[in-house]
């Protein structure tokens, strides 16, 4: 769990930042402060793994609020003005990001501080007399699921993290699509996409360049197409 502040003198921009973090179940918000003096204090008396920094505000500017820190959380510049870049990463932040942004330039910066930390999604095999256990475990939503692959319907990769598409839930993971391919390297799942794996004995049918479970359309691509003919001796 990466535990994190936002310090941003609107709380627009918290509104935003929070419901973007809360679809990354592995990020834990400790805090809003809303100048740096809040934060400052806070810091003081507490320990975070990085914070959304803003450079704007009142009373103390971000970067001049960074300065001040002797041993300062990794940190995700946020603000509307790109000519402070240069001095935000001579102060080493992780990442500069200009609002708004999108969800998936936030995910990007916040990859960079998960690379940089020894936190990984917990998996924990069961021991079994088949190729692989039948049970696992992966951390989401401040949770840790235990997946039975019975339920397991296909595998969706989400930039450096994973969607499980269970029969009747879908589960975010932080690990990359192909901890899954190693993970689950028994004959009963197959790449069909450099998006997506599927379990094989759960496909309705073929159809084209698309696989259809339940009723999810996954795509399958043209460096794939060979693996998904031998499944029906095409």
């Amino acid at each position: 769990m990466l535990k994190y502040i936002i310090i941003d003198d609107e709380p627009l921009a918290h509104e935003i930042i929070e419901e973007f973090c809360s679809m990354l179940p592995h990020l834990q918000l400790e805090k809003n402060c809303y100048n740096a003096i809040e934060a400052m204090q806070f810091l003081n008396e507490n320990t975070v793994d990085f914070m959304f920094l803003d450079i704007n505000m009142p009373k103390l500017r971000g970067l001049d609020f960074l300065k001040t820190l002797t041993k300062p959380p990794k940190t995700i510049i946020t603000t509307a003005y790109k000519e402070n870049a240069l001095e935000g990463f001579e102060l080493n932040v992780v990442d500069y990001i200009l609002k708004p942004f999108s969800f998936d330039r936030l995910v990007k910066a916040v990859n960079k501080v998960s690379d940089s930390q020894t936190t990984k999604t917990i998996i924990k095999e069961i021991s079994s007399t088949t190729d692989i256990s039948t049970r696992f475990f992966v951390k989401g939503d401040k949770k840790h699921h235990q997946i039975d692959l019975n339920d397991l319907l296909y595998i969706e990769a989400y930039g450096n993290y994973t969607k499980l598409f269970l029969k009747d839930e879908m589960i975010v993971s932080h690990e990359k699509i192909s901890h899954y391919e190693n993970l689950l390297n028994n004959s009963n799942f197959l790449r069909v996409h450099k998006s997506f794996i599927v379990v094989i004995d759960k496909i309705k049918f073929i159809e084209g360049n698309r696989i259809l479970i339940n009723e999810h359309k996954i795509p399958i691509g043209q460096t794939y197409k060979s693996s998904i003919n031998k499944l029906y001796g095409g």
